[in-house]
């Protein structure tokens, strides 16, 4: 460019720009002097962008007035890399914040390493990390592009986990859904092994011991330490005692059918009999019960503990306080005078495990599970239904009305007449709905109530008060106390309400490993979806106020 040239100070630092006025023809922007820094071997420089516009503001005073002069100024600068680290979070994280080269040089990947153990980073340093933010600053970013990125991160301390407790016995369900090896590659469904009962003196359930837990570190290299697990409480259930050897073991004190669920181990006393029928009469029992044979028409097996049966169920009804357990068939049918009432009725306030069934009404609190075929049948259950082997559900499923609070799993799921299954989540939805509505409507009254206790208690801290009044302001500070703690829990039980409404939603589905026939409907309030052909193996779900088949 006529009249403007560009030259490099001896240091090597600084870029000079010299423009005799009297050759300039027309005028000179700042855009022409920043294309000509650009087309120069120093065209990474760090600009000085206000010297270019002073410059082009002189050059335009110059030529308006017809005082032409020289004009050298510095333009430019080379600069290095600038590097800086910040810890956060309480010295768990380091971050670099590295502004890259104008026209110098940036740091290689050893150099940034050093510099940030000077900085005081000890530990959690990624080195690969790093050096992928000197490929970024030498190949991918602009000059005098800033780089902020975690580059350390400490590791928390890992709390030690407290006691658990170790059944050394099965439950009678858990025994009947694992049948036994044959070999490592077969086991015989036929053969569910022995029923569980044990015998008094049985080691039944072990304390293991808490564990330590694990140091952690900051970036600095500061030692985090664990606070170590506690021994929780081990508490000896009905038919159960402490061994007088080891108190972390606890024995069966009667013969007969241990339990574990939610952390109590029980021991029920156990009434066998070999059918139940005309001649044996009706059972209610306290305990559990097992029979080795069939239960015959008209029978009522009552029990405060589980109740398993060896042989068929025909036409009977069963109510259990835990399980109920049939390891061959149930079988029932329909009223004469009420299409909507079976005469098998299975009862349980735990889950309900039958090999075959037809024709039932079961209610429970648990899931229900099927070995292999489920058919015409009224289903109330606080889980889910599985029909075939837990690790693979392929059994049969259809012609049922069923309503449950998580996933329906079977192998074909319909059938081929086009004879309906109908499924409803609506009642479990709805209750966590309730209940979450309710505890909100509660939350907002404890917090009105509270921060309205709250402003008064604050004026009361900063008066100063008669000495006779301070047994009554002891007294009003534990009721606040109390009253912060409810407002904690409500606030922490609605928290847990809300998730438990949102994950619901995600055990809404129905899962076929073979095929779904016409006629099988999903319900959860007035959204339905309705099987209109037949289609392969595959899940419905429900997602964002809608159902949606997905084949697998």
């Amino acid at each position: 460019m006529e009249g403007v040239t560009l030259t490099l100070e001896d240091s090597g630092l600084f870029l000079r720009i010299r423009i005799d006025t009297s050759e300039i023809k027309g005028k000179l922007k700042t855009s022409d002097m920043m294309q000509l820094l650009q087309e120069s071997e120093q065209k990474n420089f760090l600009v000085f962008d206000g010297s270019l516009v002073k410059i082009e503001q002189e050059v335009h005073n110059a030529k308006e007035n017809n005082s032409h002069k020289i004009i050298d100024e510095r333009i430019a600068e080379k600069r290095d890399a600038e590097v800086q680290f910040s810890m956060q979070d309480s010295d768990m994280a380091a971050e670099i914040v590295m502004t890259t080269a104008q026209g110098g040089k940036n740091p290689t990947s050893s150099q940034l390493v050093k510099m940030a153990r000077k900085a005081g980073i000890r530990k959690g340093l990624g080195k690969n990390h790093i050096q992928r933010i000197v490929d970024r600053a030498n190949n991918e970013e602009p000059p005098g592009t800033v780089i902020r990125e975690v580059i350390a991160r400490g590791l928390p301390a890992r709390n030690g986990r407290p006691s658990r407790l170790s059944p050394l016995v099965p439950n009678a369900l858990e025994r009947i859904l694992q049948p036994q090896e044959v070999s490592k590659s077969r086991v015989d469904m036929r053969d569910l092994g022995d029923i569980i009962c044990v015998k008094a003196q049985t080691p039944v359930l072990q304390r293991l011991p808490p564990s330590e837990g694990r140091n952690g570190f900051t970036v600095r290299g500061e030692t985090l330490t664990p606070v170590a697990g506690e021994w929780l409480p081990i508490k000896a259930g009905s038919g159960i005692v402490v061994s007088p050897d080891d108190e972390n073991l606890l024995l069966a004190e009667i013969s007969g059918m241990p339990k574990f669920q939610n952390g109590d181990m029980w021991v029920d006393e156990t009434y066998i009999t070999k059918g139940v029928n005309v001649g044996t009469g009706n059972i209610n029992y306290e305990g559990a019960v097992i029979v080795n044979g069939d239960v015959t028409e008209k029978m009522v097996i009552i029990a405060t503990g589980d109740v398993t049966i060896n042989g068929f169920v025909e036409s009977a009804h069963i109510q259990a306080g835990g399980d109920i357990i049939i390891t061959q068939g149930a079988m029932g049918k329909q009223s004469d005078t009420d299409e909507t009432e079976y005469n098998t009725k299975l009862t349980a306030r735990g889950s309900v495990h039958v090999q075959h069934g037809q024709g039932l009404d079961i209610s429970c609190s648990g899931n229900v599970t099927v070995g292999k075929q489920l058919a015409h049948s009224r289903i109330v259950c606080g889980g889910g239904v599985i029909v075939g082997p837990m690790d693979n559900p392929n059994g049969n499923l259809f012609g049922c009305e069923i309503q449950c609070q998580d996933e329906v799993k079977a192998g074909v799921i319909g059938a081929v007449s086009g004879s309906n299954l109908f499924i409803d989540y609506s009642d479990g939805y709805n209750y966590l709905i309730e209940r979450k509505d309710e505890f909100e409507e509660l939350l907002k009254q404890l917090q009105n109530n509270y921060y309205r206790h709250k402003g008064k208690v604050d004026t009361i801290k900063k008066k100063r008060l008669p000495k006779e009044l301070s047994e009554k302001v002891n007294r009003i500070m534990s009721l606040y106390k109390g009253e912060e703690k409810l407002l904690d829990w409500v606030t922490q039980k609605t928290e847990a309400l809300r998730k438990a409404k949102d994950d619901y939603l995600l055990i809404t589905r129905l899962r076929a490993s073979k095929k779904i026939h016409p006629g099988v409907v999903l319900k959860l309030n007035n959204r339905t979806w309705k099987a209109d052909r037949e289609y392969a193996n595959g899940q419905v779900y429900y997602f964002e106020h809608q159902w949606h088949f997905k084949p697998e």
